[in-house]
């Protein structure tokens, strides 16, 4: 018998998740009876049929360097719309392209999810809300049946809190860490698996269908699960189905590694105890490279525990993932380069970014682990901030009321 879950409000009820808009409701679809990659002729109602991406991947992902996430669960990637022969399209209305998801999810009394998913959908490399922004402007503004003219009295934005809301609801049913612990397959640094053991342990609970699983070199990074919906994705049915392309994910037959996360180190920001190495301030004399090598994680510390993290921006963030940066050595110290690019203290700024030049490049030097600048090792900022607040971090104390270390920690 065909796995069916199914989407409704009451469903995500149930899940805790139950849906709060302040505006319309989604199109009733009730003589629906098409699904979504299985009609044999077209159909006119986008809005109760899914098309062109009616094959929607509930992605997920296993980040270990850094770590993402509990150390007992997979999180979130996102909600795919796919063509049903693998391709797809992506940011299909600039429009609604939104910038600011955390305040919509707010607004619509959704703080329940938002706060789920700053634990279970972050990035492991800039923060939860431009993650959001970018899974919303690239996939969700491709969901037919979440399009503007598909709700009753629209009001701008609603469409956003059915996107996150079933997606995250779906991926609830989707325990990934839990159906391999119940195969025998749990992280490890010494043991390997063979991948038809991996991909049998997920179809199992996948209604025999095929779950994609991809692999970065020989460990097991991403699994996707496929389904055709009945309906619009805000309230309809999910049906399991298989990959639609002959993507193999990269992985080996056998020897296929499922690294611990608690083996990572140092990727997370949630708030922990923590002694600064160094507490100087004003006249130190700071070494050039001190423990600055290699790559690793800029932690925040203030009031003698960390609070977050640098990110790739040069910002400071308490609850997202670090990002990782990269110290090389230069002239009497080193420079400082994250995915945004090389880093500099501009207008008297922490910033990185791509504009940034390797000549134009700030040298810093250390003092130990922390970071230094011309006074010493003390950084300042307005405030510690929080939820999806990012603080500018500054090399001078100014008017900013609060002072901070930014320590070290190689991965």
């Amino acid at each position: 018998m065909t796995f069916v879950r199914k989407i409704t409000a009451s469903s995500l009820a149930v899940l805790g998740l139950a849906q709060s808009v302040l505006g319309g409701a989604p199109k009733e679809c009730t003589s629906t009876t098409q699904l979504s990659c299985h009609n044999t002729t077209a159909v006119a109602d986008t809005c109760c049929f899914n098309y062109p991406g009616g094959s929607l991947l509930q992605t997920q992902f296993w980040d270990t360097d850094p770590v993402v996430g509990p150390d007992d669960s997979w999180t979130i990637h996102g909600l795919w719309p796919d063509h049903c022969d693998g391709t797809y399209d992506s940011t299909c209305d600039s429009s609604r392209a939104y910038k600011n998801i955390s305040d919509i999810l707010k607004a619509s009394g959704n703080d329940d999810l938002l706060s789920y998913m700053e634990t279970y959908w972050l990035p492991n490399d800039s923060t939860g809300e431009e993650f959001w922004e970018h899974e919303w402007g690239k996939h969700g503004t491709c969901v037919s049946t979440l399009e503007p003219k598909c709700f009753t009295d629209y009001q701008a934005t609603e469409e956003v809190s059915y996107y996150f809301n079933t997606t995250v609801s779906l991926f609830k049913t989707l325990p990934t860490y839990q159906w391999l612990a119940d195969a025998g397959i749990t992280p490890s640094s010494s043991k390997t698996y063979a991948l038809a053991d991996i991909q049998a342990a997920l179809s199992k609970n996948h209604d025999g269908k095929t779950v994609y699983v991809g692999c970065s070199g020989s460990a097991i990074e991403q699994v996707y699960y496929y389904f055709n919906v009945y309906g619009s994705v805000a309230t309809g049915q999910f049906v399991p189905a298989s990959p639609d392309n002959s993507d193999d994910g990269g992985c080996p037959s056998t020897g296929v590694k499922y690294l611990p996360k608690n083996g990572g180190g140092g990727g997370s920001t949630t708030t922990t105890s923590s002694t600064p190495t160094s507490t100087t301030s004003g006249g130190s004399s700071p070494t050039p490279t001190g423990s600055f090598s290699g790559k690793g994680y800029l932690n925040a510390v203030t009031g003698g525990s960390q609070k977050g993290c640098i990110i790739s921006s040069g910002a400071w963030y308490t609850s997202g993932t670090c990002a990782t940066f990269t110290a090389t050595s230069s002239g009497s110290g080193f420079t400082l380069k994250s995915s945004k690019g090389y880093c500099s203290v501009s207008g008297g700024a922490l910033t990185c970014a791509a504009d940034t030049s390797s000549a134009d490049a700030n040298v810093f030097t250390a003092d130990g682990t922390s970071l230094a600048n011309s006074n010493g090792n003390d950084w300042y900022a307005d405030s510690i901030p929080s939820g999806s607040t990012q603080g500018t971090v500054y090399s001078e104390k100014g008017s900013h009321g609060t002072t901070l270390q930014i320590q070290w920690a190689s991965v």
